[in-house]
């Protein structure tokens, strides 16, 4: 009985691992070196100056997505939140990131390259550069950002931008 079960156990985790092979081999294999990559002006929801590519999947969309941002020198997102958890990685520069509902540098923390942080959904944060800074950015969307203030959502400046 225990040898059957060994068995049958075997076989449902191969076919799980076959289930995955497969579903990667039909999704495609994306390989994008740093020279390939497409920038251009972030989404509207984001402050003005701020370069975005998209490398894997469609933030707009519902699914996985992947893209880079490429923040300018002292650059400032205002407190905002997210209704999908947002994982940051840091590729270059210093993202400073600030907990709460009021901008507060002094509670902020930096993040250097390599650095890593995730945002759960409805998380009020705000973040700063005082360099060049580039983050990798993955989620699920449709990717959003509600600011806290309606009046620092750059979207309500079309205007300006």
């Amino acid at each position: 009985m225990k040898r059957s079960s060994t068995i049958v156990c075997r076989i449902a985790v191969a076919g799980v691992l076959l289930a995955g092979a497969l579903a990667l081999a039909q999704s495609g294999h994306v390989v994008v070196s740093a020279g390939e990559l497409q920038w251009s002006a972030a989404p509207p929801s984001l402050p003005a100056g701020a370069q975005a590519a998209v490398l894997e999947g469609n933030p707009a969309d519902a699914g996985q997505f992947t893209m880079r941002l490429r923040l300018p020198s002292n650059y400032k997102i205002p407190p905002h939140w997210h209704p999908s958890t947002e994982h940051v990685t840091v590729l270059s520069g210093t993202l400073h990131v600030g907990l709460g509902d009021k901008w507060d540098e002094t509670t902020g923390k930096a993040l250097s390259p390599g650095s890593f942080a995730v945002m759960p959904p409805q998380m009020h944060h705000f973040a700063w550069t005082t360099q060049e800074t580039v983050i990798q950015l993955h989620g699920t969307g449709p990717w959003g950002i509600t600011y806290l203030n309606p009046e620092d959502d750059p979207r309500n400046q079309k205007a300006e931008r």
